[in-house]
């Protein structure tokens, strides 16, 4: 596997908060976990995560609002943004993905497919962070 990358993990489930962060971990990431939108945000602009994972409905900021704020206030544009929820309407999906998250999960999921989720997740950004540095080389 190639270098640790850091993760955020925010859900205010705290049983699936402590599997994720303890599956991720034992995958060699580097993990943060918050219990609520507001951590979330904080933890982001300390910890730069390449991978956000985030509830939807979560107390004090819902996870469309960490989204928006991570990808607007934060310039966090490079970080990977899943949003996690037991929402399933399209709609619920699309203003996820207006607020600039890359996916939207429906809960309940199973964890193994997950982790392998985001092992490919991982992949895209190795090959897209190696495009950018051929372009730049070229430049």
């Amino acid at each position: 596997m190639s270098a640790p990358r850091r993760v955020l993990v925010a859900d205010d489930e705290p049983s699936l908060l402590r599997v994720l962060t303890f599956l991720l971990g034992k995958q060699g990431h580097e993990v943060r976990a918050a219990e609520d939108g507001e951590e979330a945000l904080r933890l982001a602009e300390e910890f730069r995560p390449h991978l956000l994972i985030l509830d939807v409905m979560m107390p004090k900021m819902n996870g469309y609002d960490v989204c928006r704020k991570v990808r607007g206030e934060l310039q966090l544009e490079k970080s990977y943004i899943v949003l996690l929820s037991a929402r399933a309407q399209a709609a619920d999906r699309e203003m996820g993905l207006e607020a600039g998250a890359d996916e939207y999960v429906t809960k309940p999921f199973a964890s193994a497919a997950f982790l392998d989720h985001v092992r490919e997740i991982f992949e895209r950004i190795a090959g897209r962070d190696a495009d950018d540095d051929a372009m730049r080389g070229a430049a």
